[in-house]
């Protein structure tokens, strides 16, 4: 899955472990779901849109 994580946590000028604070998860959790390594749960992706103020579609998409 791809994603633009990396993107909207860069124009919010927050680090890994920023992000990874404000969602409860590890920044390695944060850098594996931004490398593609590690698709995120349902309940934690309707987290990060909420974070973001997105809906999913506009953060996730397929490859």
């Amino acid at each position: 899955m791809n994603n633009r994580l990396k993107v909207l946590r860069a124009e919010r000028d927050w680090s890994q472990q920023d992000l990874a604070d404000r969602l409860g998860v590890s920044r390695q959790s944060v850098n594996a779901i931004e490398t593609g390594r590690y698709d995120p749960s349902l309940p934690l992706a309707f987290t990060i849109s909420e974070l973001f103020g997105l809906p999913i579609e506009a953060i996730f998409s397929r490859d």
